[in-house]
């Protein structure tokens, strides 16, 4: 089974191109973020007639996930237990997280806030968000309250930097949101609790970046970030064959400013070499 994760910025602008890429891969189960649109306006139709079904959570032109899959969509889950809220005014559950069962696979499609700068009261909440996140996922796992047999992939757009080298210049991201000890740490805490970031495992050569921005000729001159990633549980790291990025995929006019990143399973975890 090939699954991936790629945050769009913006489902309606780009859903034909997502499901060329689809069909071209032949990807089974796509998690998407910043799909930038309320549920009502989701191009639904694009992806069930290339033979997807679709769960997606919107609430404005802001945010949104989405899991499209070809080998079953079930038990669709809004929200993560105890996700935080943010807004001032009126706090809100924003669309950042969604989860459905795809083939056996429990998987997580996963827009993590981005922080807007340390001092800022979006970075509180970034930091509540993970931490909330990996206690959930560590519950999923756990031997007394959970299933330490489930296979979970938590996938998509991290919005940080764990590492210097996941940046063409990490100078240039000083006092900012993204390389923060707090947030590094913070994204690390998912191995404590026995995920594995599958792409660091089978791509760790630096210059791999998930992300360009549109401004500054960025993408030809290679100034990339990494802050797309995949975490899978032990039952599902079991199954990991291979980690891509499919780097092509930034090329050509209409691109999204991510590309995908794609995860090969095998079905049997005794063929993993």
């Amino acid at each position: 089974m090939r699954i991936a994760t790629w945050n769009i910025n913006s489902v309606r602008a780009r859903a034909d191109r997502a499901v060329a890429w689809l069909e071209r891969t032949g990807t089974d189960v796509l998690a998407l973020q910043e799909t930038k649109c309320a549920d009502a306006q989701f191009p639904y139709s694009v992806f069930e007639a290339a033979g997807y079904e679709v769960a997606h959570v919107g609430l404005s032109q802001w945010n949104g996930v989405a899991i499209v899959s070809r080998v079953g969509l079930a038990d669709v889950e809004v929200g993560f237990p105890e996700q935080p809220e943010f807004g001032a005014e009126t706090p809100v559950v924003e669309a950042r997280a969604l989860g459905a069962t795809c083939g056996g696979v429990r998987v997580w499609s996963l827009y993590v806030p981005h922080g807007r700068s340390p001092d800022n009261p979006h970075y509180t909440y970034k930091l509540a968000w993970l931490e909330q996140l990996r206690r959930a996922a560590a519950g999923w796992i756990d031997p007394v309250t959970g299933d330490p047999s489930a296979q979970i992939a938590l996938v998509g757009d991290w919005n940080v930097i764990p590492l210097d080298s996941d940046v063409w210049d990490v100078t240039q991201f000083e006092g900012q949101t993204h390389v923060t000890p707090a947030e590094r740490a913070a994204f690390f805490a998912f191995a404590d609790v026995g995920y594995t970031e599958v792409s660091r495992v089978h791509l760790p050569q630096e210059g791999r970046y998930t992300y360009w921005d549109y401004q500054q000729l960025a993408f030809p001159k290679n100034k990339g970030l990494r802050i797309d990633f995949a975490y899978t549980s032990p039952a599902l790291t079991a199954r990991v064959a291979s980690v891509s990025i499919d780097r092509e995929e930034r090329k050509g006019k209409g691109a999204s400013d991510h590309v995908p990143v794609v995860v090969d399973l095998a079905d049997d975890p005794a063929t993993v070499v």
